[in-house]
């Protein structure tokens, strides 16, 4: 099965997830895309209410909105390890701290897509950094988040229950940080049951 896999590198071979041009054998991304998100910044501060941080690996442009894009409509899973390890990368200690809690999907989100897009990254997170991962919130309705207007967001958040323990320190983990009604969702049913420390890391914030 090596030698196959191999010989169908060399054939067909592998194409990056943000340009779509040839990429060396096992690479998430091209040389010059892999170049080009090592040179975007960082973005930390207090975060959306609720929270007592937040930090994100990049703004939502560029490579790193691409990545994204990748994972969550074009189903490419592995795009999450290569988020995932920016996150371990650059991240600060006082961020990478406590148990990992993926922000929920909706249900029939989830159903459609096949896979959750921050329980991905939430998995490959913890496998980098040994944080324990807690799925211990649950999301109701049917309705996104994706494509209403900020106000809308703000005015209508989604429904966050606990369906397990709440840890004493909490870190949301999610794909992008937009205007923070879904994380201050999270923060508030986390809150609600005992965690005293919330704090919330993203792959990209849009400014």
């Amino acid at each position: 099965m090596g030698s196959l896999e191999a010989l169908l590198s060399r054939l067909v071979p592998p194409l990056c997830a943000a340009c779509g041009r040839g990429c060396r054998p096992a690479a998430i991304l091209c040389t010059r895309c892999s170049r080009r998100l090592g040179e975007a910044e960082p973005l930390g501060g207090a975060g959306p209410a609720g929270l007592d941080r937040a930090w994100s690996a990049a703004a939502h442009e560029g490579v790193a909105r691409d990545l994204v894009v990748a994972l969550k409509f074009r189903r490419l899973l592995p795009a999450a390890g290569e988020m995932a390890a920016r996150m371990a990368r650059l991240a600060p200690p006082s961020v990478l701290s406590g148990t990992v809690v993926p922000v929920p999907t909706a249900p029939l989100r989830t159903l459609g897509r096949g896979f959750d897009p921050a329980a991905e990254l939430a998995v490959a997170l913890a496998r980098l950094t040994g944080l324990e991962v807690s799925p211990c919130l649950a999301r109701g309705g049917a309705g996104r988040q994706v494509g209403k207007r900020r106000g809308q967001r703000l005015g209508h958040p989604p429904r966050l229950r606990l369906r397990g323990e709440a840890p004493p320190s909490a870190l949301l983990l999610d794909d992008v940080l937009t205007t923070g009604a879904t994380l201050s969702a999270c923060a508030r049913a986390l809150r609600k049951g005992g965690s005293i420390r919330v704090t919330a890391i993203t792959f990209t914030r849009r400014l």
